[in-house]
């Protein structure tokens, strides 16, 4: 009896010393510059995102936050970088749909669980995703592609963020769905991929949004159907993959931020608080909504929700189509 007294005694005593850490690590952060990963190359949506919060959440934490890119595998590197960080607070992520969802879905060799070796911290921002192609292509709207690749079976390319990232399933299942053939040109991130369609290297891309808006706007890529809950005020003659009867295809993407399981609980509300008052300031507001986004600004557990039922929806969609790498 004496030792089970004991025992109780000592692990009440070490649940109140791994609390006394976390709280003192807590009101310690940060004291050091702090990483912000970004798994893809510049020029995306997702460094578009991670930049803007970046300098905001910095003030709003008194210590600078840096943006570093760790492209390749579709994500897959820099977000085993994140994994595998100290779960300090100083290493932290920009969690994508790619990583925590369509990439974990198709490819049983991901070396991380996306639904367990992180730690959700806070959703940033939703946003539309976007089939647009080069100006030379011979179709100008939806029903003009749809019809030239029905055609023309194996003719055109695409080009995407990588290799199982949300670009590159959203159009595996697109091709399902509809019954035709485009061959996949996978990218180190959105940002080269844009450049080689706009160049006419590739005809066509599947992207976010937000970086394939500008080159819209320009006049140097053509928008053909967009994922999106409605059709996008900035082009509004663009119709939704719903309005076209693909339904399936109609999910948004999410940038939102996350670290090494394990990250204390006092870390993690911290992050939140500051991103959330990062995005309470007009600048911030503006040139994220700016790109076509919908800022959400959630808690941690809704976030973890959001990414455990977007990879089970992915997961459905490659089992349900039989998608593959190869």
């Amino acid at each position: 009896m004496q030792r089970q007294i004991v025992r109780s005694v000592m692990a009440l005593g070490a649940i109140g010393m791994a609390t006394f850490a976390g709280q003192a690590l807590a009101q310690a952060y940060p004291n050091k510059v702090i990483k912000l990963q970004v798994p893809f190359a510049p020029g995306g949506t997702t460094d578009i995102i991670a930049r803007v919060i970046a300098d905001p959440l910095g003030k709003a934490l008194g210590q600078s936050v840096i943006v570093e890119n760790k492209a390749g595998g579709g994500g897959v590197v820099g977000a085993l970088e994140t994994a595998r960080a100290t779960p300090d607070g100083y290493s932290l992520g920009i969690a994508t749909v790619s990583t925590t969802a369509a990439n974990p879905a198709i490819n049983p060799k991901i070396p991380y669980n996306p639904t367990t070796d992180f730690t959700p911290i806070i959703n940033i921002a939703a946003t539309p995703n976007i089939i647009a192609v080069n100006p030379g292509f011979p179709a100008k709207d939806y029903k003009a592609f749809a019809a030239e690749l029905a055609k023309s079976p194996g003719k055109y390319s695409y080009s995407s963020s990588g290799t199982g990232g949300i670009g590159h399933l959203q159009m595996e299942l697109y091709k399902s769905m509809t019954k035709t053939f485009v061959t996949h040109i996978p990218y180190r991130g959105a940002g080269p991929a844009l450049n080689d369609t706009v160049a006419g290297q590739v005809p066509m891309i599947f992207d976010n949004l937000p970086s394939a808006l500008p080159f819209i706007q320009s006049n140097r890529l053509v928008p053909i159907v967009v994922a999106a809950p409605q059709r996008v005020a900035s082009l509004p003659n663009v119709p939704t993959f719903k309005e076209v009867g693909l339904e399936p295809v109609n999910r948004m993407a999410y940038y939102g931020i996350y670290g090494p399981k394990g990250l204390p609980k006092e870390v993690v509300d911290k992050i939140n608080a500051g991103v959330r008052k990062a995005l309470e300031e007009p600048a911030v507001r503006k040139r994220i909504e700016e790109t076509g986004s919908i800022i959400i600004g959630n808690t941690p557990e809704q976030f973890a929700a959001q990414i455990q039922a977007e990879f089970d929806v992915y997961k459905k969609v490659v089992t349900d189509s039989k998608l593959t790498l190869d």
